[in-house]
């Protein structure tokens, strides 16, 4: 008897850790593996929540979106101001190219803020693993004005594995990538892609990264007004079909992701 509530015990604590360690796993994504991490979920409230199995992405502004699965937020890019002074997200990410692109006084509930760029010489190296969420980056150079002022590492593109999709946000890219670097970024199924023609690349530099990462979904971003993107859309020539949302977000997962690489314009809006 004794033998019998004692393996019963056992079997029963086995499953509670199953069930567990099953709540804590994010969906796998087509990217690559790595390693996890401790879980940290902080509730972030932007509209209904979406499963585990989704993303939420909504375009803030500029360079801004916010990234939500299960109840994890991310904010790429963050400034400082969202819209919603109540939402707080679980991370944010930032590149210091310009003051649209990051903060030095960012909400003090945040708890993970993540720079792009680096420190006593040092590349910006993270890998973050929140459970539902992975966030991680790739550091690529930057450039000066008039070539002066170029730093090494300067910006990150920042990829996030959620909802068991890779989701890269190219930050303010002033390089092709590499071979390396592209390996490293892995095989995104959406891609944001600064459009603006020239503060970071020329418009068919631009698209021939593009070309190279073939998400399925590619959302342009960093247009400083609808001029810059009627370029890069008339540049591709109808290479992608291009899709107007009429609106600041959209929920996406592997389910419902378009069978061939397009473009998908969002409205930007504050939370």
């Amino acid at each position: 008897m004794h033998t019998s509530l004692a393996t019963f015990a056992a079997t029963a604590l086995t499953l509670l850790a199953m069930a567990a360690q099953a709540q804590e796993t994010r969906k796998a994504s087509n990217c690559f593996a790595l390693a996890k991490g401790p879980e940290r979920i902080m509730p972030a409230a932007l509209g209904a929540e979406v499963g585990t199995d989704q993303v939420r992405i909504h375009y803030i502004n500029h360079a801004q979106f916010a990234l939500q699965s299960g109840s994890v937020m991310a904010v790429t890019d963050y400034t400082g101001f969202l819209g919603n002074p109540d939402i707080v997200p679980d991370v944010v990410t930032m590149n210091n190219a310009h003051a649209t692109h990051w903060t030095d006084n960012p909400d003090p509930r945040i708890p993970h803020v993540l720079q792009g760029w680096p420190t006593g010489g040092i590349a910006a190296a993270h890998e973050l693993d929140l459970g539902a969420m992975l966030v991680r980056n790739v550091p690529t150079d930057t450039r000066g004005r008039f070539g002066e002022g170029a730093l090494r590492d300067g910006n990150s593109i920042f990829v996030f594995e959620a909802g068991g999709l890779c989701i890269g946000h190219l930050g303010h890219l002033h390089q092709i990538p590499d071979d390396a670097q592209y390996a490293a970024i892995g095989r995104l199924d959406v891609v944001m892609v600064p459009v603006d023609g020239g503060y970071t690349m020329s418009t068919e530099a631009m698209i021939g990264v593009v070309d190279r990462l073939r998400a399925r979904v590619i959302i342009p971003m960093h247009w400083f007004s609808g001029s810059s993107l009627d370029t890069f859309l008339a540049t591709l020539g109808g290479r992608y079909p291009v899709v107007e949302t009429g609106g600041p977000d959209l929920v996406l997962s592997q389910d419902t992701l378009p069978a061939t690489p397009s473009i998908l314009v969002l409205d930007p809006a504050p939370l």
